[in-house]
C-alpha cells in the first residue's frame, strides 16, 4: 500500500512489497513500482512477497532471479492461494462485481439467494454461510434470475428507502411477495432488509427521501420510523424456538414496532432482536452477524435440509470466527516466508 510509505519513512520502518499473483503481472509490478518510487522510497524496500500463487512455487524461480537482478532486491517468500480463508472482504466491490458468486448449485445443497441492493451494506452477514459445503449461496441481481430458492435474503442497506424502491421498479418486490404466498421459500431480512419487509418505513426528517415516507412489502406487521440518532450496540440474545444463542452488532437510524408479531430473538434483558411470520417462513431482526454462531447457523441449514427432504446433519460443519481464520492465515505465511530473514531485516 504505496500510500502507508509516508509513515513508514516517518518511523524509518524497512518495507516488504506484496504483490497479489493471482491477478497477474506481479512481477512487472514489482519492477514498475520499483521504477517509480523516489530514491528514499526505493532504499526502504527491503524485498517482495509473492502472495495468492496457485501451483508449484518452484516453477517462479526464474521470474525471482530476473526480478532480483533488475531491482537488486530479494524474494522473501512465496504466499499460496488459500481456499476459503474466512475472512471478510474489506469493502463491496468483490461482492459487486461477481468475484464472489458462488459456482454451480450441488444437489445436496440448499439454495439461499441474496438480493443485490443498489446500496447493500453489511454483506460480511454472508460470509458464515459461505463456508457451509451443503450451501449454495447465490447472488440475485434481476428478477430474471430469482427463481425459487429456499430461502431469499434481503441484507443490509445504506439507503433503505432508495433500495425499496428498486425492489419495486424491478420486479423484484411482487416476486418476493408471490414467493411468500407460495409458502416454499424463507424470507429473512437483516436490519435495512427487515425494515423493507415491513408494512411501511415513515422519514420524516428525510433523511433517506424527500417523500419521507413508502410502503414495505408488508410481509412483517412492523413499522419503522428512520430518526436522525443512529443505533449502535453490541447484541446477544436467544433463539427462543432452540435456546441457542446469537450475537452480532446492530448500526441502525430505524425505531421498528410491531403488531402482534411472534418475537424470535430475546436479549437477557428482555428486550426483541428479531420477529417472524407465517410460522417462521418470514423473519427479520436488525442483528448483523446473526448467522456467525456454529450452533444456530447449523440448525438454521438443517431446517432448511428437512424443508427440502433431505437428512439433517445435526453437528457443527465448520467453526465460524475471524481470529480462527487469521491463525490460519498466520500459520500459512510463517510456513510460506522466510521469516528469520525478515525478523533480521526488522532489527530483531
Amino acid at each position: 500500500d504505496i500510500v502507508k510509505m509516508n509513515m513508514a519513512r516517518h518511523g524509518q520502518a524497512p518495507v516488504l512489497l506484496v504483490g497479489d499473483i493471482d491477478r497477474g503481472g506481479v512481477f512487472a509490478s514489482f519492477v514498475g513500482t520499483m521504477e517509480v518510487l523516489d530514491w528514499a522510497e526505493r532504499k526502504q524496500i527491503a524485498g517482495f512477497v509473492i502472495n495468492r500463487f496457485r501451483g508449484d512455487s518452484s516453477l517462479l524461480g526464474p521470474a525471482i532471479d530476473y526480478t532480483h537482478r533488475f531491482t537488486g532486491k530479494d524474494t522473501f517468500g512465496v504466499v499460496p492461494y488459500v481456499k476459503n480463508l474466512g475472512l471478510p472482504e474489506e469493502d463491496s466491490v468483490g461482492f459487486k462485481s461477481g468475484a464472489l458468486d458462488a459456482s454451480a448449485p450441488d444437489e445436496k445443497a440448499v439454495e439461499i439467494a441474496v438480493i443485490d441492493l443498489p446500496h447493500i451494506s453489511n454483506f460480511t452477514d454472508l460470509d458464515a454461510l459461505r463456508i457451509e459445503s451443503d450451501v449454495h449461496l447465490r447472488i440475485v441481481r434481476d428478477a430474471a434470475s430469482l427463481g425459487t430458492p429456499d430461502v431469499v435474503i434481503l441484507p443490509g442497506s445504506k439507503n433503505t428507502l432508495g433500495d425499496l424502491g428498486y425492489l419495486k421498479s424491478s420486479g423484484l418486490a411482487g416476486l418476493l411477495k408471490n414467493l411468500a404466498k407460495n409458502g416454499q421459500t424463507e424470507l429473512v431480512g437483516i436490519c435495512g432488509g427487515f425494515q423493507m419487509l415491513g408494512k411501511s418505513i415513515l422519514d420524516p426528517d428525510c433523511i433517506e427521501s424527500e417523500t419521507g415516507r413508502d410502503e414495505g412489502l408488508g410481509l412483517l406487521d412492523v413499522s419503522t420510523t428512520l430518526a436522525s440518532q443512529k443505533t449502535l450496540s453490541r447484541t446477544s440474545a436467544k433463539h427462543l424456538a432452540t435456546g441457542l444463542s446469537v450475537s452480532g452488532y446492530e448500526i441502525h437510524h430505524g425505531q421498528t414496532s410491531a403488531e402482534q408479531i411472534e418475537p424470535m430473538f430475546r436479549s437477557a434483558c428482555g428486550e426483541v432482536s428479531g420477529l417472524s411470520a407465517a410460522e417462521g417462513m418470514v423473519w427479520g431482526t436488525y442483528m448483523h452477524g446473526v448467522f456467525d454462531e456454529d450452533e444456530f447457523r447449523r440448525w438454521w441449514i438443517d431446517r432448511l435440509r428437512i424443508r427440502r427432504g433431505m437428512v439433517p446433519l445435526g453437528e457443527v460443519q465448520n467453526a465460524y470466527g475471524i481470529d480462527h481464520a487469521l491463525d490460519r492465515l498466520a500459520d500459512v505465511v510463517r510456513q510460506s516466508l522466510d521469516m528469520e530473514r525478515i525478523y533480521e531485516v526488522m532489527g530483531l
